[in-house]
């Protein structure tokens, strides 16, 4: 039986030219009209990136909040570096209780900000494996991070449960190294935190490739992270084919690359096309085979 995996909707996010223009104009339609088209295609939660908004943070989110919670039923999940902005949008939601907070980091500033917000809140919580020095190095960093962060936020009343933990994908482009490390953490994560969850964001691990390639980046790491029963991931719901995965509907691909992790190859002669751009993308990403853009066709 396949682990479902959560969707969290990428696409609302102040980068995105359709939702980026409407959310400086205050234009509401185009960003209600993308709240629908990602619900319709089955994500489970919408995540709202409001970026650092120095400005004008704590007057946009709420905003941009109030907008989507009319357009859809789905849970949101806020996404911003402005700590005030954050506490804004927490004010203003609906649904806070199945509201995931994106993130807390183990940064000092940011967990004594946001913690208490989260707490009150009541909201589920991504727990950003990101410390005073930046990127940890290894799974060994990332789980005394997470060792940091979970007691932090016991402290202040926040269950495991609440807790998703997100041990941050990096570009191929910058090596396999991190990408490796995160699932190493993943498997050991059960056992630190017990209860909690895990998230990534699918779409760094493609970040920097050629558009017409990163689908395939983002779906066979999906099936890695799946491994390790991850339960929810930051997704592109345009893609339908990684909403159906997410869905547990492309079990075949799973069991192969699944497979492969454990060692066992498949003949890639036998293989057809869709599994064998599976085959050659997860050599890339586990570090067997080394990254460049002409990896399908090789």
């Amino acid at each position: 039986m396949s682990n479902l995996v959560l969707g969290i909707a990428e696409s609302i996010n102040i980068m995105g030219t359709r939702s980026g223009t409407a959310m400086k104009e205050r234009n509401p339609g185009p960003i209600q009209e993308m709240a629908r088209e990602e619900t319709a295609a089955g994500a489970s939660f919408l995540d709202i990136n409001i970026g650092p908004a120095r400005k004008d943070g704590t007057e946009l989110m709420p905003w941009v909040v109030e907008t989507v919670e009319a357009a859809t039923p789905l849970p949101l999940c806020l996404d911003t570096t402005n700590a005030d902005a954050m506490a804004a949008g927490f004010k203003t939601i609906k649904n806070k209780k199945n509201a995931i907070m994106n993130s807390i980091s183990a940064q000092p500033e940011r967990m004594e900000k946001l913690i208490p917000v989260a707490a009150e809140a009541g909201c589920n919580v991504i727990a950003l494996l990101w410390g005073p020095d930046g990127m940890p190095r290894d799974s060994n960093e990332r789980a005394a991070m997470s060792v940091d962060l979970m007691m932090a936020l016991n402290e202040a009343g926040i269950s495991n449960e609440k807790m998703i933990f997100d041990p941050i994908a990096t570009p191929i482009t910058l090596g396999a190294d991190q990408l490796m490390s995160g699932l190493e953490f993943l498997s050991m994560l059960p056992e630190i935190a017990p209860g909690s969850r895990t998230t990534v964001g699918l779409s760094n691990v493609s970040n920097g490739v050629d558009e017409k390639l990163r689908g395939y980046l983002d779906r066979t790491y999906l099936i890695m992270l799946m491994k390790y029963g991850l339960t929810t991931a930051i997704v592109n719901s345009y893609d339908p084919e990684l909403i159906a995965l997410c869905k547990g509907e492309r079990q075949v691909l799973v069991d192969m690359v699944h497979g492969m992790m454990d060692g066992n190859d498949p003949d890639p002669s036998t293989l057809d096309q869709r599994s064998l751009e599976h085959y050659k993308t997860y050599k890339v990403l586990s570090g067997q085979n080394v990254f460049s853009e002409s990896w399908l066709n090789l």
